[in-house]
């Protein structure tokens, strides 16, 4: 237009822009989603007289009404952001339209919280709060909570958070949930065969677990075990549950030569992330401590100990960046383990060799260290609703609550 004869000198949109806009907005409502709508309506559901007089079927409809429309509206962010991300300097209007749709299901979500307040349910949502972009990382990471769990003879791994309880596991087979208090809530005795290497919670709320001896990813529901992905040929490591519902698990072949990253949608697989455009493994191979998350742009981040780097691909599998350090050479080699992303899209991932956790940006950039907060052997790491990190320390068996932003 404004190399045409005919502009008229209207307001000219800058489109890359105003997709960047837009991806954020469809950003801040998952997140919301996920954190603040999700759990305010699961305690609703839960605390319904119709679900004390046993679970009757009204309740039953509530429940699955919001869980559908919930799974739902997630599909539909995750496909829009991916369409914005595709189209940054196009915009058809078949785009518009599934944009405009994702605008409808938020609106259908408000229309159920409106229609729940009418019941004399009070709903409040501290998204903004959660998500806001004036949070800062602090001069001064500092210990709110230790947590001694009683793995120092078994080495504790894995930590994933459940709303204010923390999900812990070992090398003694047995799956521990503890409160913020310390206190110990529920244990999950796995198969006596058995190597619990990660865990993560699912969307839903249930627990997920590898078992790299049975070659089996499991779930946990109401004490249960039920297999949910068993393999053949390969081994499962790190496991984490991504934003449109699925489930992110690594793995390696047998003989240790071959390593990847499979999509599962409950049991059925639907896509595989091994090898970059030219045709090159994007891990290492060996057995190496390697963890996954999904961040809040939906890339995949994994921490590759093999290669002494985190490995970020985006949804399509295409690599991202590699990162292998900040330009200030560290004390001793890099040695990471343990992942996490908060809300603003920032990767954390703990450094055994020099006891610290670097942060990064959500493009590779170093940020800075957590490294004043006496950590030993730093391994798990996860990151709660409110973005304080949870750091396992392998040896010593505590788990430590760390603030690392206002």
């Amino acid at each position: 237009c404004l190399s045409s004869k005919k502009h008229q000198a209207h307001d000219v949109v800058d489109i890359p822009k105003t997709l960047e806009r837009k991806q954020t907005a469809l950003m801040r409502d998952l997140q919301d989603l996920d954190k603040c709508i999700h759990p305010k309506y699961q305690e609703i559901a839960s605390h319904t007289p119709a679900q004390k007089a046993g679970l009757n079927k009204t309740s039953k409809k509530l429940t699955a009404s919001i869980h559908k429309h919930e799974q739902d509206f997630h599909r539909e962010i995750c496909i829009d952001i991916q369409n914005l991300k595709a189209s940054r300097y196009e915009m058809d209007s078949k785009k518009k339209n599934k944009a405009q749709h994702s605008y409808q299901q938020i609106g259908l979500l408000s229309e159920l919280a409106i229609k729940t307040k009418k019941h004399c349910y009070t709903m409040n949502f501290p998204g903004a709060e959660i998500s806001s972009p004036n949070k800062q990382l602090i001069n001064e990471p500092r210990i709110i909570k230790k947590i001694n769990t009683k793995y120092k003879s078994y080495k504790l791994r894995s930590v994933s958070c459940q709303n204010d309880n923390i999900w812990t596991c070992g090398r003694d087979k047995v799956i521990r949930l503890f409160n913020l208090q310390g206190e110990l809530v529920k244990s999950i005795q796995t198969e006596p065969v058995c190597n619990p290497l990660d865990i993560a919670v699912t969307r839903s709320g249930n627990l997920v677990y590898t078992d790299f001896m049975n070659k089996t990813v499991n779930i946990v529901k109401n004490t249960q075990i039920q297999t949910l992905i068993r393999l053949h040929g390969w081994k499962p490591r790190g496991v984490c549950s991504s934003s449109s519902w699925d489930l992110l698990v690594f793995m390696y072949s047998d003989d240790d030569k071959q390593t990847k990253v499979v999509c599962y949608s409950g049991s059925t697989e639907k896509k595989s992330i091994q090898y970059d455009d030219k045709g090159q493994p994007l891990y290492s191979s060996g057995s190496y401590y390697k963890y996954i998350c999904e961040n809040t742009n939906l890339d995949i981040c994994v921490s590759d100990n093999g290669l002494r780097a985190v490995v970020v691909v985006n949804r399509a599998g295409k690599l991202r960046f590699t990162y292998t350090g900040p330009s200030t050479p560290t004390k001793e080699s890099l040695r990471l383990v343990g992942i996490a992303t908060d809300s603003l899209g920032r990767i954390l991932t703990s450094d055994i060799n020099n006891r610290c956790i670097h942060i990064l940006d959500q493009d590779g950039q170093f940020l800075r260290y957590i490294d004043n907060c006496d950590l030993r052997c730093p391994r798990g790491l996860c990151v709660d609703t409110r973005d304080n990190l949870f750091v396992t320390e392998y040896f010593t068996g505590r788990l430590k609550k760390i603030q690392y932003k206002t």
